[in-house]
């Protein structure tokens, strides 16, 4: 944080419950050489990782489906979301937060990851960075059923999809989640599958 054109006055804490929620105050100095105080709540809930699984000889990708309540909330009826594998870091590397996710959510144990971008996915009130990460895949790599920890009350259902019908699924509405379309382009302008 070393902007000469922002100071940071106060942030407070408004929520730990689950992540941390803050409110902060800080100046900001416009193109003009003017200052303007700001408010805005920031919420902090670490940075993940996701990553595509793609098998170039089947022609499939493996993608997994869990209710998300915030989805649920704002229009998606049954609450359930078709996205890639992912999860937060936890202080792991991103390399091994993925690795270890996907394990979990998917029951592939996979060894070599390719990263190919990070972004910030809601820049206007979320800290979080996502480590975007593909994978091949082969049915010798399955070591589980998958469907996610049970500590952590997930309960996911993994699906293979043709690449084609999950590329179109972007078109008709039927996969939403933002980083799933944004690797499942990724993959079609790379030619992975």
């Amino acid at each position: 944080m070393n902007n000469p054109r922002v100071n940071i006055k106060e942030k407070e804490l408004l929520s730990d419950h689950w992540y941390k929620l803050h409110k902060i105050t800080y100046d900001y100095q416009n193109n003009d050489g003017t200052w303007e105080s700001h408010q805005r709540e920031v919420y902090d809930r670490g940075n993940g990782a996701t990553i595509l699984l793609y098998n170039k000889e089947h022609k499939t990708v493996v993608l997994t489906r869990q209710f998300r309540l915030p989805t649920y909330v704002n229009q998606n009826e049954t609450g359930l979301l078709i996205e890639t594998c992912a999860g937060l870091l936890d202080g792991d590397h991103p390399e091994d937060c993925i690795r270890k996710e996907t394990e979990e959510e998917t029951g592939y144990r996979i060894s070599k990851v390719e990263k190919v971008m990070e972004s910030y996915m809601s820049p206007g009130a979320v800290t979080e960075i996502i480590h975007f990460f593909v994978a091949e895949y082969s049915k010798d790599m399955k070591v589980s059923e998958g469907g996610g920890v049970q500590e952590e009350q997930e309960h996911i259902e993994v699906i293979e999809l043709d690449f084609e019908k999950a590329y179109t699924m972007i078109a008709t509405g039927e996969i939403k989640d933002g980083k799933t379309i944004m690797l499942l382009q990724y993959a079609k302008l790379h030619h992975l599958v």
